[in-house]
């Protein structure tokens, strides 16, 4: 699965948990509910602003992890 697809998921799995719909969840980090739409169903490339906004609603936190080469 790649990288945008399990981002997508783990918003919507957060989402559906809080029982926000992805409307309510769009007004609330002031971001349009087709482009909520298409980074929940792994279509869209999301900016970090945009992931953001979501994450802060959602009460989730973006992290970075560097892997060992």
């Amino acid at each position: 699965m790649a990288a945008i697809q399990k981002i997508g998921q783990l918003i919507q799995q957060r989402r559906d948990n809080m029982r926000v719909t992805q409307k309510q969840l769009a007004e609330m980090a002031d971001i349009g509910i087709n482009t909520l739409y298409k980074i929940e169903t792994g279509q869209a490339n999301p900016t970090l602003e945009s992931l953001q906004r979501i994450t802060d609603v959602l009460g989730m936190e973006i992290t970075l992890q560097v892997k060992k080469v």
